[in-house]
């Protein structure tokens, strides 16, 4: 396995007597493509903080690019691209303007450097544009840019595409990959559970615990106790009052106009189906189906 570029021991961080980030430990390594997976409060951006050196740990060590987070922080900050959940982009200023500011921040100072970033991102046609006038797909591109324009070793990117339209969030996706294929390493945490299925491993957060992290295969391989599937009836609510008490049905839950529905593996299509028959639920249909991250996180937190 290649060095790790983070690496985390018994991490902590109290507030007063309350606990953000509980004892975490996780490694992530060169060139992977790692989701921090959590709702808001679950302790992702505090992680965060403390690994850019922005928080002291409470307890335990982490360490980033082989630096010790509490005592060497310009040097990691200086090999990282940070990009914050709130864009940290001058409104007043041109595209170019934003990009070269922040360049000459990190000591980078070759304009084509400059301009090449831009044109990777899709701006250059843009370059001119006040920032603060861009709509937030674009506003997102330049927050990237600016993340990336001194070459970091590692990219940070904290909830990168919270507000932002699911066609520009697969494209920020894409431009992610291309960055890790070129040698990039990327820590990203979202509570989108769609999102998190494109990382190599996710590690899911709830109340400051890492609760797991693996590839989301495997994830959906040792949390999940069953198969997954999608029920269909006319009495929805019927349905679940049938299925949830239904012996073998680990949890049975709402999703949209049908129920998801986790059950052991001796619990079959037409099992489903006979118990809605035998509780009166008419038009009752059970179809298999690839259970998500979604799924995991429900039967992780219980």
């Amino acid at each position: 396995m290649a060095d790790a570029v983070i690496r985390t021991e018994a991490l902590t961080k109290m507030f007063g007597e309350f606990t953000a980030v509980d004892r975490v430990s996780f490694e992530v390594h060169t060139g992977e493509v790692v989701g921090y997976l959590g709702p808001n409060g679950s302790g992702k951006t505090t992680t965060i903080r403390m690994l850019l050196g922005l928080l002291r740990p409470s307890s335990g060590t982490a360490r980033v690019l082989g630096r010790d987070v509490a005592v060497e922080t310009e040097a990691i900050r200086a090999q990282v691209g940070y990009m914050s959940q709130k864009f940290a982009l001058y409104d007043d200023l041109s595209v170019w303007e934003n990009i070269e500011f922040y360049a000459t921040v990190y000591g980078e100072h070759d304009k084509q450097h400059l301009a090449q970033t831009l044109e990777r991102l899709g701006l250059s046609g843009l370059r001119s544009e006040r920032a603060g006038a861009l709509p937030v797909g674009w506003r997102q591109r330049l927050a990237l840019a600016i993340a990336i324009v001194h070459r970091p070793r590692l990219l940070i990117l904290d909830e990168p595409t919270s507000g932002v339209d699911p066609i520009a969030r697969r494209t920020f996706w894409d431009l992610i990959y291309e960055l890790a294929d070129e040698g990039m390493t990327a820590f990203v945490t979202t509570h989108y559970m769609d999102e998190a299925e494109y990382c190599q491993r996710v590690g899911i957060m709830r109340e400051g615990k890492l609760l797991a992290m693996d590839s989301p295969t495997r994830l959906k391989q040792t949390a999940l106790k069953g198969k997954a599937w999608d029920v269909a009836a006319k009495d929805v609510l019927g349905a679940l009052a049938a299925l949830e008490t239904m012996a073998g049905v680990s949890r049975a839950g709402l999703a949209g106009d049908h129920l998801r529905v986790i059950a052991e593996t001796s619990v079959d299509g037409p099992a489903l189906v006979a118990r809605l028959d035998g509780a009166g639920v008419v038009g009752g249909r059970a179809e298999a189906v690839e259970p998500g991250l979604e799924d995991v996180f429900l039967a992780l937190v219980g």
